[in-house]
């Protein structure tokens, strides 16, 4: 009698949830993809100094045919910023805040408290919870089925964020707590069947083990079945589509590698090359299917990096992997933080009453910063969801750049606080309008750093010029406000045996 009633209930409470979506809301699809920095795409993402797109080699060497699609249906950004890490951008990306203030300001190990030598004991290294206000929750409740797909890494094992169906999404497809799949490869079983790479095997999708279909094919497949039961259910669907790709392991992928079997590169960057084509397929092969289940027009699709790019060029503080940006993932450099973004309805259609609450100029750049916590604020509004009160945001409605146009009430400041240790150690970065400051908490003099750097982004965007020594009095102004945001956010700083070391403002 018992399981009879909650069967009943659940036949009436499906239909209610389904009621309190708004004829008007969009289908979104989010569109993220592993350590993708700005230059791992044909599509030229930065500007010369007229503002129009710059093509540069790194360009050439990729090929991705349905970005360039993309791009030309909406508007992409050469100045998007995310986190120089994953985690901390997926949860900015989940909550609408700087990581600073969330305080998951490292990646999140799968082998424990990932806090290194310096880095703060309170950082928030479990992750998100039940209890954290996140952007499907708040979807769901306003309606949207929210589905979840491929790589989640918001939590550690055994904790009950690992799962993304704690924290909002209806549903989920090989989410866990790996910020990287054991193989990319169905006859691995994704890691599940290779002794040498279950540690981080890729959980679900039995049903592709001992076949050829690659990791991102397989993603892809369940995410276009998952749009279509949601059109089934007549219900407006949010889809996280988080490839694993293209993070390490970099194993090619069979489809798309004669396409560099003639280069003189490496193994390994031709294989990041591969897994690149292969995200871009995926990413056609998801606006294909809107179109064929006629619900593109409908469908807003949102496209970014969560972090500088891995390509194995080059060390990380060289200009090669991001050229002719400075430096990759993990690094204070612009390579490091700056990602490909671009806003596009999946069939733009003049006058369309859904596209009209969220207008986005087509084949347009947008050199206006923006911003990875920006993306919460501006898909609770257009999806009419209510944030509750008290949940502080960082991140700001994308809604006025999307139009083409600039917006005079945004600030232009971007901070990324990292006080722990990777391919750069304890660091801290502050832009504001054209400049940026780098703050190191523990500078390695033998090496020349300092514990200030300033550089001009417009004039100097390779980073290659260090002016500081000609502006003591903007270096003293940046870091007072780069301060005075890291306490805002009630931020926490590198120690050494106890002792906090905060940011220093010089003395004139």
């Amino acid at each position: 009698m018992i399981r009879l009633s909650a069967f009943l209930f659940l036949l009436i409470l499906v239909p209610l949830a389904a009621a309190t979506a708004k004829v008007d809301q969009p289908n979104i699809i989010l569109f993220l993809v592993d350590d993708m920095g700005l230059m791992d795409t044909s599509v030229p993402m930065m500007v010369d100094a007229d503002g129009e797109p710059e093509h540069h080699s790194l360009n050439s060497w990729y090929r991705t045919p349905n970005m360039e699609r993309l791009a030309a249906q909406g508007i992409r950004f050469s100045d998007f910023y995310a986190h120089t890490v994953c985690s901390p951008t997926r949860i900015s990306i989940m909550t609408g805040q700087n990581s600073a203030r969330h305080r998951t300001t490292q990646f999140i190990s799968p082998n424990g408290k990932n806090t290194g030598d310096h880095g703060p004991e309170a950082w928030n290294w479990k992750g998100l919870t039940r209890e954290d206000v996140t952007l499907p929750a708040l979807l769901r409740e306003a309606g949207y089925r929210t589905v979840h797909v491929g790589k989640a890494h918001f939590a550690p094992p055994d904790h009950e964020g690992e799962n993304p169906t704690s924290l909002g999404f209806d549903v989920n497809i090989a989410g866990c707590s790996y910020g990287q799949p054991g193989s990319y490869f169905g006859n691995d079983g994704y890691g599940n069947l290779n002794p040498k790479r279950q540690q981080r095997a890729v959980p679900g999708l039995e049903e592709y083990h001992h076949t050829d279909t690659f990791l991102t094919e397989a993603l892809t497949i369940e995410a276009i079945a998952e749009i279509d039961r949601s059109i089934e259910q007549k219900r407006p669907f949010y889809l996280y589509m988080s490839h694993y790709a293209v993070h390490s392991p970099f194993q090619s992928d069979p489809r798309f590698a004669n396409h560099y079997a003639a280069s003189e590169k490496a193994k390994a960057p031709k294989a990041f090359a591969t897994l690149i084509e292969g995200i871009d397929k995926s990413l056609g092969d998801l606006m294909n299917h809107l179109q064929d289940r006629k619900v593109a027009r409908e469908t807003l699709i949102l496209f970014l990096g969560d972090n500088g790019t891995a390509c194995p060029l080059g060390s990380g503080d060289e200009i090669a992997a991001s050229a002719p940006l400075r430096g990759r993932k993990a690094s204070r450099w612009e390579g490091g933080t700056r990602v490909p973004f671009i806003a596009a309805w999946g069939n733009p259609t003049l006058g369309h009453p859904i596209q009209e609450r969220l207008p986005i100029s087509a084949g347009s750049i947008q050199t206006q910063m923006g911003l990875c916590y920006d993306i919460f604020p501006t898909l609770t509004a257009l999806a009419g969801a209510e944030i509750p009160a008290g949940h502080i945001i960082d991140g700001h409605s994308l809604k006025a750049l999307f139009s083409g146009e600039r917006d005079g009430a945004r600030k232009e400041v971007f901070l990324s606080h990292f006080p722990h240790s990777h391919t750069n150690n304890y660091f801290t970065t502050y832009r504001e309008g054209d400049w940026k400051l780098i703050y190191q908490y523990f500078p390695d003099t033998a090496k020349g750093e300092t514990r200030h750097a300033l550089y001009n982004l417009k004039s100097d965007p390779s980073e290659s010029n260090d002016v500081s020594a000609d502006h003591p009095d903007l270096i003293k102004s940046l870091s007072q406000a780069m301060i005075q945001s890291l306490r805002d956010m009630k931020a926490l700083y590198p120690t050494i045996e106890g002792d906090e070391h905060r940011p220093l403002a010089p003395q004139l």
